[in-house]
């Protein structure tokens, strides 16, 4: 019987291999209770090329004293800096490795906000 980790990272493993097959960038996230960080590796995965999180100092006072990392808001907001980040760094177009958690409430969330900040998946 799998843990609930090990079945995440089965799930993500079949996507990796799918992603690399494609030679593009990856727009990977992690999602924890407290934070969310979302990372643009290179097509051969040897660099990252932009990175941004919610563990930021710059992010934490944005989103009020509290440092809510865990919620949408603070997901739209990682979404669209990352994407800033990436145009900055020359990526464009990338493939979307949530890394085996369902596309749905944060990861979603993340992954719209950086469609509209003009990357594409």
């Amino acid at each position: 019987m799998l843990t609930k980790k090990e079945q995440r990272l089965r799930r993500a493993r079949q996507t990796r291999i799918r992603i690399a097959n494609q030679g593009v960038a990856r727009l990977t996230v992690n999602r924890t209770n407290l934070h969310i960080y979302a990372s643009v590796i290179s097509g051969d995965g040897s660099k990252v090329l932009a990175t941004a999180s919610t563990a930021e100092a710059e992010v934490r006072q944005s989103l009020g004293g509290s440092g809510k990392g865990g919620n949408i808001a603070a997901a739209q907001v990682i979404g669209k800096r990352v994407a800033a980040k990436a145009k900055a760094a020359g990526v464009e177009k990338v493939a979307f490795d949530r890394a085996g958690f369902a596309y749905h409430g944060r990861v979603k969330a993340l992954a719209d906000a950086a469609r509209e900040a003009g990357l594409q998946f």
